[in-house]
């Protein structure tokens, strides 16, 4: 049985080939900052989608998008601002989960502007 680690590897990878078949281009994987983390950096057109991916066996216990918590939101913007203040990108951003469960069959859901930073 793989461990969390090669899960969330290979939820990245579906997560990558999902968005590069939808137009994207993707900017950077697992890209940190100190204690931050983003998942996947992407940009299609003039929009950046900063990337959180959630895989799941199944929904019995709730959606993968449920386990993105409000102190991960903070953390997954607070890691956005880094970005984009070291790269001096001035575009459109927007923060993007992509759920996958894997039971019954695989199913992928990109969710767009799933959540906002606060003002």
């Amino acid at each position: 049985m793989p461990n969390n680690t090669q899960k969330g590897f290979e939820g990245e990878e579906i997560a990558v080939n999902y968005l590069l078949k939808s137009g994207y281009s993707v900017l950077e994987r697992n890209w940190r900052t100190k204690h931050l983390e983003i998942d996947i950096i992407a940009k299609k057109n003039e929009t950046l989608a900063i990337v959180e991916v959630k895989w799941r066996n199944s929904d019995v216990f709730g959606s993968p998008e449920e386990f993105v918590t409000k102190a991960k939101q903070k953390k997954i913007i607070k890691a956005a601002h880094f970005y984009l203040k070291r790269q001096g990108l001035d575009l459109e951003t927007r923060f993007d989960i992509i759920s996958i469960t894997q039971h019954p069959e695989l199913k992928i859901e990109h969710i767009k502007d799933a959540f906002y930073p606060l003002l």
